[in-house]
């Protein structure tokens, strides 16, 4: 009778673990993982909506501190150590802060990201950086609460902040200029076992970087020297540097090169941007 009854309770907690009901969240989760430059950019949040209601300065009043976003702490990490808006801010994980006005909003990076919306007591000395920045207006209306990466390049990006008819962006840079250089003279002290790629990837960086042209030159000289001539987006980029330092002959050789080769492999971009460089340069 014992085990019968072990039995029949066993069953019934299987149909009500089955049962459980499952419902949508009404600020579901997300999660935005970038790769700014070389540095891991992660934010978690969520996303309430306004569902007919007037959102800043009212459901989320101006000048007071507000959990940007519903329930769990909305973070922010950084894999290397940033800048944002001229503060610098230490790698790590932070809960954002913020404090809405009608014209210039406060951030906060908070150290602190284990509260369930704006911490019961704000302790100043987990602040890790303090910046403002001005509000934009959009001219449709953001139903639900949205955080971006926006403007990004190699150097860094923006943070942006929208809901309603807001928007605000927080500017962050990136170490992207040291890591490659560390990474360039290492791969480059390895002589012997350079390859075409190692010598364009680090070319290229510092042409598109504005660095040391005679070294990029070299390098992506010795690249596309060591292809066998169908790498057409090298000797594009080469065509690019001999027109950037001023040896207009050289460049449109490359640059007819590279469009013989894009053509040949079929790739119509490339060959559209070598016309349309060898036409300018003609006309120089």
């Amino acid at each position: 009778m014992k085990n019968f009854t072990l039995l029949l309770f066993a069953v019934s907690m299987c149909f009500s673990l089955q049962a459980q009901i499952q419902t949508p969240a009404p600020s579901p989760a997300s999660t935005l993982e970038q790769k700014v430059g070389l540095t891991d950019v992660t934010v978690k949040y969520s996303r309430p909506a306004m569902k007919g209601r007037k959102i800043f300065g009212d459901l989320v009043p101006f000048g007071a501190i507000w959990r940007t976003g519903a329930n769990e702490n909305t973070t922010i990490t950084f894999s290397d150590d940033v800048i944002v808006e001229g503060k610098e801010l230490k790698a790590g994980t932070y809960a954002i802060y913020t404090r809405p006005a009608e014209a210039v909003w406060e951030v906060f990076f908070y150290t602190a990201t284990d509260n369930w919306g704006t911490p019961q007591e704000w302790d100043a000395s987990k602040v890790a950086a303090t910046v403002k920045v001005e509000t934009f207006d959009i001219p449709m209306p953001i139903e639900t609460f949205t955080i971006t990466f926006d403007d990004l390049h190699n150097n860094g990006g923006t943070l942006g902040i929208m809901w309603e008819n807001i928007y605000v962006g927080v500017k962050f840079v990136v170490p992207t200029v040291d890591k490659a250089i560390k990474s360039i003279e290492a791969t480059m002290a390895k002589k012997e076992d350079l390859t075409a790629n190692d010598y364009f990837a680090a070319g290229s960086y510092y042409f598109a970087e504005g660095m040391n042209m005679e070294q990029a030159k070299e390098w992506v000289d010795k690249a596309v020297e060591m292809g066998d001539g169908k790498a057409f987006w090298m000797m594009r980029t080469q065509s690019l540097i001999y027109a950037k330092m001023g040896d207009k002959k050289a460049a449109i050789e490359a640059a007819k090169k590279s469009m013989a080769a894009a053509q040949a492999a079929g790739n119509q971009d490339y060959v559209k941007m070598n016309k349309d460089s060898l036409k300018e340069w003609a006309e120089m």
